[in-house]
């Protein structure tokens, strides 16, 4: 039997990583989430997916379907290759996202069991992998974050991207990684939250995107320019601002998105008002509540970069920062519906270039406006 009370909320595939110590291998990378909110990530060979995989059909005889096919509620798995390659680990993934799936819906008995929870609970080679100094780094190859998408779309192959700690981060959770200025963490998953989920030799965990920058340049370069036509987002949970330049909303409004930004901190838009908003707590009109974003949802908003200070930050030879009221003016009922359209060229303010402002030039008085000021005699002049 299990721990007592101990038991798996979910296992998402991230994907798997080719590693070459002591030899060229595969293993599969699953992020485990527990009861308690904990969240681990586990490195697992194939073949001892499928050793687990057969105990766990030994075990429970009828509900493999050993005893009647028609009883069968444990998933099928594939028996591994003589040879594994790259390619039929890749192809794998599809398969085992829906054998965890599965898995972990099963009757109690089964998804709760010791067996199950042995298997994923994290091992010393989880926390630190074997390796030697002069190998090759491992590479890794991610799932799309689309989990419909076929094994053939997957984004590889990827070295996972170095970043630098700009300051100090003290963790606030079990989920959540330290980091002290000018640590070098390997970033595993880009979150639209604004946390990262994030690897530096033997610690795994959740950082906050605004304390880390590339190694080779600014990284702004990522992210959208702003659409001020807006997107539709539905408020999954209340914020009250703590910032002049943030925005209160409460839970179930519908908003406008008019700029993603790295950080989580996304630019909204409510009738007229603009104002930045943890994007975590935001969900896209007419999606279904994401169950892998429970844990993110339960977490606070993550720190905004502006109000990380760091002179020798190459985020300070980014481009300038878009203020509120360059928002507020691009976004004035979508430039009043792009001046009612037809042939209509809309230039927007750009802070950085913006001419300066030129002193109004009156409009010429009318002959009638004139005469109201004037004496008779003027006037007979003036008809």
């Amino acid at each position: 039997m299990g721990d007592l009370g101990s038991y798996i909320r979910h296992i998402e595939l991230l994907g798997y990583e080719k590693r070459f110590f002591p030899s060229q291998h595969y293993v599969y990378m699953f992020l485990v989430k527990w009861q308690d909110l904990t969240e681990k990530v586990v490195y697992r060979k194939f073949t001892e997916i499928y050793e687990f995989h057969k105990a766990l059909k030994e075990m429970f005889p009828i509900e493999s379907g050993d005893i009647n096919v028609e009883n069968r509620i444990i998933p099928h798995m594939p028996a591994p290759r003589w040879f594994d390659s790259q390619r039929s680990t890749e192809n794998r993934q599809n398969t085992l996202t829906e054998y965890c799936s599965t898995l972990i819906n099963l009757p109690r008995k089964i998804s709760r069991c010791g067996h199950v929870l042995d298997f994923f609970k994290v091992r010393p080679d989880d926390l630190n992998p074997p390796t030697l100094s002069h190998i090759k780094k491992p590479e890794a190859f991610l799932m799309p974050q689309d989990s419909r998408k076929i094994a053939a779309d997957i984004t590889g192959p990827i070295i996972l991207q170095t970043y630098r700690a700009l300051a100090d981060y003290e963790k606030n959770s079990k989920t959540e990684m330290s980091v002290k200025t000018d640590d070098l963490v390997d970033v595993v998953e880009k979150s639209e939250s604004g946390w990262w989920f994030c690897q530096q030799k033997n610690k795994r965990g959740w950082v906050p995107a605004a304390y880390l920058e590339p190694m080779d340049g600014p990284d702004e370069t990522e992210e959208q320019e702003p659409n001020y036509a807006g997107e539709l987002y539905v408020v999954r949970k209340g914020y009250t601002a703590a910032q002049d330049d943030e925005i209160t909303l409460k839970e179930g409004e519908t908003i406008e998105v008019i700029h993603k930004l790295l950080d989580g901190w996304w630019v909204v838009r409510k009738d007229e008002i603009t104002g930045y908003y943890p994007s975590m707590y935001l969900q896209k009109a007419g999606e279904e509540n994401p169950t892998g974003n429970v844990q993110l949802r339960n977490k606070s908003a993550p720190p905004r970069r502006s109000s990380i200070r760091n002179s020798k930050s190459i985020h300070n030879q980014s481009r300038k920062q878009i203020s509120q009221e360059t928002y507020r003016r691009n976004s004035m009922k979508y430039v009043q519906n792009l001046r009612n359209k037809p042939g209509f060229s809309l230039y927007f303010a750009v802070e950085a270039d913006e001419p300066k402002a030129q002193p109004a030039i009156p409009p010429r008085p009318s002959k009638d406006l004139i005469l109201i000021h004037c004496s008779e005699s003027t006037k007979s002049k003036i008809k």
